[in-house]
């Protein structure tokens, strides 16, 4: 991964103005799913898995 100090002033920039977004958010209060799928997000891995076969969008 390369280091911030090896960016650009405004790359810089925009990673520090990222990260007081990401702390100024709340985490959302989601209800729990009911009947869904153990493990991982799916949604956040970017492929669906059942009974051992792998499904990708």
């Amino acid at each position: 991964m390369t280091e911030q100090r090896d960016l650009p002033p405004e790359a810089q920039r925009a990673l520090a103005e990222a990260e007081e977004r990401r702390k100024a958010t709340k985490p959302q209060d989601l209800p729990p799913e009911l009947g869904g799928r153990d493990g991982p997000e799916p949604v956040r891995f970017g492929d669906y898995e059942k009974k051992g076969i792998c499904v990708d969008f």
